[in-house]
């Protein structure tokens, strides 16, 4: 395993998840993460497209490991997508909260703050009625507010001890 645990990181990282990893993916970029999602290539082609792209690899897969000509990789060691956002988090050093919902969970493009008006039509009426920030993905147009599922994010960084126990302030 390359060692990522004793640089500290002018730039946020930029990521690529192979096949393996794709709930990883999802949660990197919930906390706002560059992380591309490529599962249908291949060992050798997460490899070229990494090095092509300027990504560090998160992987399971020891073929991609054991290519002594790797690009800067994560090798994942657990199954469990928790225990996979905590190894990532720690060894990088990175804040959870810093760019917290600022990404796309399903495209990986950068959200756009809108107007509560602007999405009228695309929103549940209760929604439109009880929320009051709203973010769109500019390239799969899906729309992103808070409610519950903030919640259900900033206590699942808790139960990972990535939160301490009271943090209420996020980008949302």
């Amino acid at each position: 395993m390359q060692d990522f645990t004793s640089p500290i990181l002018t730039t946020p990282p930029c990521f690529l998840a192979d096949r393996m990893v794709g709930k990883l993916a999802r949660w990197l970029r919930l906390l706002g993460y560059d992380t591309a999602y490529l599962p249908q290539l291949s060992p050798n082609g997460v490899m070229r497209e990494a090095r092509r792209q300027g990504r560090i690899i998160l992987t399971r897969d020891s073929r991609i490991i054991r290519q002594k000509d790797a690009p800067p990789f994560i090798f994942i060691e657990q199954d469990r997508f928790r225990e996979q956002v905590r190894q990532v988090v720690t060894i990088l050093r990175l804040d959870p909260m810093q760019r917290l919902f600022t990404r796309c969970s399903e495209c990986n493009a950068i959200l756009q703050p809108v107007t509560r008006e602007e999405i009228r039509q695309q929103v549940p009426d209760y929604v439109w009625q009880t929320q009051q920030e709203f973010r769109r993905c500019l390239d799969c147009r899906r729309v992103y507010w808070g409610a519950t599922h903030k919640d259900h994010v900033l206590t699942e960084l808790r139960r990972l001890g990535l939160l301490e126990a009271k943090t209420e302030n996020s980008n949302e």
